[in-house]
């Protein structure tokens, strides 16, 4: 018996196991992207001048490769329980980013306003429920000492500042 041609077949067998598709993906099928790195993001959120209860997000892939973060941001505020609402309404989904591309989001921190109104001192944004996110002042956001919320909607990630305030009704 010749051990090197069968060691030399092991390692062929070896390199090709190593370079196949994943399990599961069909022949001409991509395997599925992963969900974008929480370190590899960068989350910004700034308040609008001329309206206070909208605050415009964004979620930046600073990756060197495409990822994935959900559809739906997470916004929460101060202490309160719960996030804002999309509009519309829908289920998670994964968004594609590319590598340095930025995607936008527009919240309305006050649906109707209302005598209930709830004051906090911050606002945590993730582009991703399994991500931290960043956690922001009321004066990091350019709102004064507070952000007022009551029934809080936010737009699924757009390509655009305007697609994302057109979907929460702003402008």
């Amino acid at each position: 018996m010749r051990v090197r041609p069968l060691l030399a077949l092991a390692a062929a067998a070896a390199a090709l196991v190593s370079v196949a598709p994943q399990a599961g993906a069909a022949d001409g099928e991509r395997a599925p992207l992963p969900t974008c790195r929480d370190s590899a993001t960068g989350i910004g959120a700034k308040a609008d001048a001329a309206d206070q209860t909208v605050v415009r997000i964004t979620v930046t892939n600073r990756a060197a490769r495409v990822c994935l973060v959900d559809r739906l941001p997470t916004v929460t505020f101060g202490e309160l329980d719960g996030a804002a609402l999309p509009v519309p309404l829908g289920e998670s989904g994964p968004y594609r980013l590319a590598p340095g591309q930025k995607a936008y989001a527009t919240v309305r921190t006050v649906g109707e306003p209302t005598a209930d109104v709830r004051r906090v001192g911050t606002v945590t944004v993730a582009g991703d429920p399994s991500h931290h996110g960043r956690t922001f002042t009321a004066r990091e956001l350019g709102a004064g000492r507070v952000v007022e919320v009551w029934e809080p909607v936010t737009s699924w990630w757009k390509p655009s500042v305007r697609a994302a305030d057109q979907a929460v009704g702003v402008g």
